[in-house]
């Protein structure tokens, strides 16, 4: 049982997104194509307050963001589950192979065909979030879980193990995910479905003012906009 303001936490998933929601209740979950839909399908219930995503929010002009390199350290041997973020140059560009190159001018270095993958989900939630009326905060899973293990994890959600020790890790904090969650015949997988109830959990402590970012403050990209991740 969760307790304290609703809150979304969403994850992308082959279906298009995957939103956990706490409340005063057990969890649910909500699948939509759309980022602005599964937000709409978790407030029916009543207004979101916070609003967290596994997706880079803030993009660089230049250089790594500091965020990223943070996040890298702070997962240790899952450090690939982290993606560097390209330069706005690099995701806005017409190909991968024009991204690598922008990228490699603007950043010293190239970007994953993974990374330039996320553009249009990176895009859809900056545009989200500019006119949201509630926090949308960056947050990675991974993390997440770091934080709640005191330690880096060694085992990868997709295998049972690593599965097994996020439900719990989860569940030890309140956050108790039984059943099908409402989401029976949708395309969420079960690490898409930890990850966003993951993403939850720091929007919770966002709404409680003891969510923490990474770096701290949030680091200036210059351009009005800030980039940090949450836990």
């Amino acid at each position: 049982m969760t307790t304290g303001p609703r809150v979304l936490g969403v994850d992308a998933c082959r279906g298009g997104w995957v939103g956990v929601v706490l409340d005063d209740g057990p969890p649910t979950a909500h699948v939509a194509r759309r980022f602005g839909d599964v937000v709409a399908l978790a407030s029916a219930g009543g207004p979101v307050a916070v609003v967290g995503v596994d997706i880079p929010i803030g993009l660089p002009r230049t250089g790594r963001r500091a965020a990223d390199v943070l996040a890298k350290a702070a997962v240790g041997p899952l450090r690939s589950s982290v993606f560097l973020t390209p330069v706005r140059a690099a995701l806005v560009a017409p190909d991968h192979a024009t991204a690598v190159a922008v990228n490699r001018e603007l950043a010293g270095e190239g970007t994953s065909i993974q990374a330039y993958g996320l553009r249009h989900r990176v895009l859809e939630v900056e545009a989200y979030a500019a006119d949201a009326g509630h926090p949308v905060l960056e947050v990675h899973p991974e993390v997440v879980f770091a934080h709640l293990n005191g330690a880096p994890l060694t085992v990868r959600k997709p295998t049972w193990a690593g599965a097994a020790l996020r439900h719990r890790l989860l569940a030890d904090q309140g956050v108790t995910l039984d059943g099908d969650l409402g989401l029976a015949g949708q395309d969420a997988a079960v690490d898409d479905v930890l990850d966003a109830a993951a993403v939850a959990w720091t929007a919770r402590r966002a709404a409680a003012g003891t969510a923490r970012s990474l770096p701290d403050p949030p680091e200036d990209l210059g351009d009005g906009t800030t980039a940090a991740i949450w836990v």
